[in-house]
């Protein structure tokens, strides 16, 4: 046995760990529960009185020199910016090879959206999240003591906000382009309100926008009418009510029929069967010209639509939340996707 523990010795001597995978494999050869040093002191018990004195210490010692460049290693490694997955995960557990990666729910309705508005003609465009006080407000006709301008509503970061809505970037096109033009634009806001299952301080919209000549409310109704009939489905009923935005005028609120036959829709409806996915409205002529585009010669409208909302009607979610806990057994529902 003590030609076991020299030879040992000598091997150790010539081992050099790079990585934590190298770290890893020594202490499963070396010293874990299976490993040589614990077969070593299993032998070592069956061992006579006297040649356990003889054989007792230098064991110990070539126990102590394995469990020194481990401790050595794995500091170094830690040093370096290795993980620390060492401590949390055991490698040497088998590892599933049937776990398939799945889309999120919400990209899935975004892809879906923009599939749809590119099939009218529609072009991509998105905008920072934190922005200034002139795109997120101002050049969208809001008054200077707006409620959302108050704290109660936005979060407000230095002299920036991050955005209210995705309407911001709609005023970074328009100044940098000029009509005709149809933009889809798709993006996280953020909001200063209560987290709930119904409502969270951040969610996504996706803005509508089609500026040309001759551009009428009857064209924003068809482009609306055509949305909802491909994304849920032939035959669903629509309505349209008077509402107000700074931005838009006239503006409006678009609800469709989900019923009152189940609990879900019920509370989802308030008990009116209707529910609402979008607001709407003919761009302001204020907006216009805060953008340097004639209202006497162009017209548009606008619409955003709540993805969170839609996405949780579509896949029967009734808790906004679930979109964003990241557990894994609610994502793998949606693989194939």
């Amino acid at each position: 046995m003590i030609e076991k523990i020299q030879s040992l010795q000598n091997e150790i001597k010539k081992i050099e760990i790079q990585n934590s995978e190298e770290l890893e494999s020594f202490r499963l050869q070396y010293l874990s529960r299976k490993g040589i040093i614990n077969q070593l002191f299993e032998e070592f018990k069956q061992l006579p009185g006297l040649e356990k004195k003889e054989i007792g210490k230098p064991l110990n010692v070539l126990k102590q020199e394995l469990e020194t460049i481990f401790n050595q290693n794995k500091e170094k490694l830690e040093g370096s910016g290795e993980s620390e997955e060492l401590t949390k995960i055991d490698q040497s557990l088998p590892v599933s090879k049937n776990s398939p990666a799945s889309i999120h729910p919400l990209k899935a309705v975004e892809n879906k959206l923009i599939d749809i508005f590119y099939s009218l003609g529609f072009d991509f465009s998105d905008g920072p999240e934190i922005e200034d006080d002139h795109h997120n407000f101002s050049a969208l006709n809001f008054e200077e003591d707006h409620p959302a301008r108050d704290m109660q509503d936005t979060f407000f970061v230095g002299d920036y906000v991050l955005r209210t809505h995705t309407s911001s970037v709609q005023i970074r096109e328009m100044e940098n382009k000029k009509p005709p033009f149809r933009l889809i634009m798709p993006g996280r806001v953020y909001r200063n309100e209560a987290v709930s299952s119904r409502s969270n301080c951040f969610f996504h919209q996706i803005e509508g926008l089609y500026v040309d000549k001759g551009v009428t409310f009857a064209d924003l109704k068809q482009t609306l009418y055509y949305f909802v009939q491909q994304f849920f489905g032939e035959g669903t009923e629509v309505r349209f009510r008077a509402s107000y935005f700074p931005f838009t005028e006239p503006s409006a609120e678009m609800d469709i029929w989900i019923g009152t036959e189940t609990e879900d829709t019920k509370r989802l409806s308030k008990g009116t069967g209707w529910l609402e996915v979008l607001g709407c409205g003919m761009v302001h002529p204020n907006v216009l010209k805060s953008c340097n585009v004639d209202p006497d010669v162009y017209t548009g409208y606008a619409f955003g639509i709540g993805m969170d909302r839609i996405t949780m009607l579509k896949y029967g979610i009734n808790d906004i939340r679930t979109l964003f806990q990241n557990d894994v057994r609610m994502l793998q529902q949606f693989q194939g996707l």
